[in-house]
């Protein structure tokens, strides 16, 4: 089952909320720079989520993280709980993050290499994670099932023979972080839950230098590779419109 349609104020909410969002990552990036602990990023991000006048999603009662923000770190693919660890030179660092404002949620994350460029394995791993991201987008043009979704993703993915992470997907966002449907990050064209102008989704490939396969550890919350992989993560909330859609969460 869809979540319900929303209204026009409530996806104007959305939009202003994806606007400070994408104003936060903004921010951060010019942050996280060697030395800097993820506790340290995580204080930043939750003051400016303040400060802008939103709510820091995961810290509210419908998700009872302990954190403002996810920051996973290398192996880490998602839901890393922020800790003392120093940022390194060459780290892969994921962050995502969701923000309520008016009432209204959206949800975005990138990945950032600390200190340099990406450059080898490691640019090949985020520059097609982040394509496959917008490959996803693309494939929307007006109503749109979430195969055909899935199925742009893992041409990309797949093609650069990249580990899919298959038990992690995206998902309906807006009256709730997570809302169905669900929008898996592989698939076939035509099939699949049909989305249609109004709906809200957040698209998120995630995508490991080696196996698609995961482990949790013993805080319940951050998700790592199996092999010991690197991992990439990128995500948007976006609108489907008429004809195609409507990125929320980019400045």
């Amino acid at each position: 089952m869809q979540a319900r349609l929303k209204t026009e104020s409530e996806i104007e909410a959305m939009r202003q909320g994806g606007k400070i969002l994408a104003t936060i990552f903004d921010g951060l990036k010019k942050q996280v720079v060697v030395g800097v602990s993820a506790l340290e990023a995580d204080a930043w991000v939750d003051q400016e989520i303040k400060r802008l006048g939103a709510i820091a999603t995961y810290k509210t009662p419908e998700v009872q993280f302990p954190n403002a923000i996810c920051i996973s770190v290398n192996d880490a693919i998602v839901h890393g709980i922020p800790n003392e660890y120093r940022f390194e030179k060459g780290d892969i660092v994921s962050f995502d993050l969701v923000i309520t404002y008016k009432g209204m949620k959206t949800d975005s994350a990138f990945s950032m290499v600390v200190g340099e460029q990406p450059t080898g394995i490691k640019k090949h791993l985020m520059s097609l994670t982040e394509r496959s991201l917008y490959a996803g987008i693309d494939a929307i043009k007006g109503p749109t099932y979430t195969g055909d979704i899935g199925a742009a993703v893992e041409k990309v993915l797949a093609g650069g023979k990249l580990g899919i992470i298959r038990d992690l997907v995206g998902h309906g966002v807006g009256h709730e972080m997570h809302q169905a449907p669900e929008v898996p990050n592989w698939g076939r064209k035509g099939t699949g839950v049909l989305l249609v102008p109004g709906d809200t989704i957040a698209i998120e490939p995630m995508a490991t230098l080696g196996s698609d396969r995961i482990k949790t550890d013993h805080d319940g919350w951050t998700i790592r590779t199996r092999d010991g992989s690197l991992a990439a993560h990128y995500e948007h909330t976006i609108l489907v419109t008429d004809d195609g859609v409507e990125i929320l969460t980019q400045l």
